[in-house]
């Protein structure tokens, strides 16, 4: 009896975690045997994903090295100078442009291209 009693709780467990799963939607199809199988859809994760963080990165990097081959060493250097003296929100706009070592190669490597 107890056991039996055990099975029927684990098993309105999982039905009530599928029904509530089932708010964010559902998918349906028909097997083989002709029984239809209604499973809930994933939720979407929110937020940043390491790949997501890594293409964000590398596309930073390939921007300041465009405009460091477009713009000239010098001329790139008293932007950022003038970015320093800015707000605290253009200071930071010009930490994060600063000339890295990737920046200056990738640059080098743009330069004769542009």
């Amino acid at each position: 009896m107890l056991t039996s009693q055990a099975q029927f709780q684990d098993r309105l467990r999982s039905v009530t975690r599928k029904h509530a799963a089932m708010a964010n939607g559902f998918t349906t199809h028909v097997r083989g045997d002709g029984l239809i199988v209604v499973k809930p859809k994933r939720r979407k994760r929110r937020g940043l994903s390491a790949r997501g963080t890594v293409w964000f990165i590398l596309g930073i990097i390939a921007f300041k090295s465009f405009m460091l081959a477009s713009v000239g060493e010098a001329n790139y250097a008293d932007r950022l100078a003038k970015l320093s003296e800015g707000t605290i929100l253009e200071q930071i706009g010009s930490w994060v442009m600063r000339v890295d070592p990737v920046t200056a190669q990738l640059a080098n490597v743009l330069n004769p291209l542009l």
